[in-house]
């Protein structure tokens, strides 16, 4: 089958440069010896490494302030060091061996959907599923600040 040489579309007249295979302008197929093929497009099937299980770790917790109580967002990167309340100003050590700690809620994004998600202190260490994206997570026990 020769490639097409270059010249004018035997249809619209435009002229086209060799070795194109439909027309720029009319889309009209430039050399005789090709055919339309009718094209069926393959079903979609997801990849299995879409439906995997993607481990994550608490990037933070929620836990009160001591004073105000008012619920605080802390990077678990403060975990041992002092904090200040961004309410009422107050300073206080985040301890990560009291009991407040220890049961907050954490926060964290899911791997799939980039969704910050926020769950209960129970679920760490569990398999869960995100809210948003129906993605498949394990939420892992987060290694202390210190190590």
């Amino acid at each position: 089958m020769p490639a097409w040489p270059g010249g004018n579309c035997p249809a619209c007249g435009e002229w086209m440069p060799p070795n194109m295979v439909h027309c720029r302008e009319c889309r009209q197929l430039l050399n005789d010896e090709l055919y339309r093929s009718s094209v069926e497009i393959p079903e979609f099937v997801p990849l299995p490494e879409l439906a995997s299980m993607v481990e994550i770790t608490p990037a933070g917790l929620f836990c009160p302030c001591p004073k105000c109580q008012q619920e605080l967002k802390i990077s678990r990167k403060y975990l041992g060091q002092r904090v200040q309340c961004k309410f009422c100003q107050a300073e206080f050590r985040l301890d990560p061996t009291s009991p407040v700690v220890r049961h907050a809620d954490v926060f964290s994004t899911c791997a799939h959907c980039q969704q910050q998600l926020r769950f209960a202190a129970k679920y760490v260490g569990m398999k869960v599923a995100c809210r948003y994206c129906g993605g498949r997570l394990h939420v892992l026990q987060a290694r202390s600040a210190s190590t």
